[in-house]
């Protein structure tokens, strides 16, 4: 099957790419980066060059979506950021099966499946939703059992790490002190 991978970022696209091109299947994959509401701009430029970086030396082929919408993301979710994830997920999906429909794949599939942290029900039932609007298949594989071994070979290929999901909630959850109850 020739599938269409979004990627959020390099570092969670390893075991993905890698456990798709093991498949019996030996399916046909490509790469799609669009993560429009990455915070700040600056964190978003490494993770669009460190995928670059990454395809190269994997020799994936990737399309880029080098928009940067930050207003549009915040006018989405500023009034309910609690929900922020959701938005995220349909967004970036969206995204990824329109353009998986675009260029003729028979199916798409997420990075975000490889995370321990995201939603996985909610990112699968709404990649089959999309998969049934497009008349694509959605592949949906829980990637997290290869959590461990994304990091570890992200560190031994030195790609740049990122330490939060990306979103400017997201960054300020990560950094931010909490505040102390009392």
């Amino acid at each position: 099957m020739r599938i269409l991978l979004h990627i959020c970022c390099a570092n969670c696209a390893i075991y993905p790419v890698k456990v798709l091109r093991e498949q019996e299947q030996n399916h046909q994959l490509a790469g799609f980066f669009s993560n429009y509401n990455i915070h700040p701009y600056q964190e978003f430029s490494k993770r669009l060059e460190t995928t670059r970086e990454y395809a190269e030396k994997v020799k994936l082929p990737v399309t880029f979506d080098e928009e940067y919408r930050l207003e549009e993301f915040l006018a989405a979710v500023a009034q309910n950021p609690e929900n922020r994830c959701e938005h995220c997920y349909r967004s970036r999906l969206s995204a990824t099966a329109k353009e998986a429909h675009r260029q003729g794949f028979e199916g798409f599939t997420t990075t975000l499946l490889y995370s321990r942290y995201q939603k996985h029900q909610e990112i699968v039932a709404f990649g089959q939703q999309l998969a049934e609007e497009y008349g694509l298949t959605f592949h949906d594989e829980d990637f997290r059992c290869g959590w461990n071994e994304g990091i570890r070979i992200s560190k031994q290929m030195g790609l740049y790490r990122q330490q939060y999901c990306g979103c400017i909630y997201s960054e300020k959850d990560r950094y931010a002190p909490k505040n102390p109850a009392g």
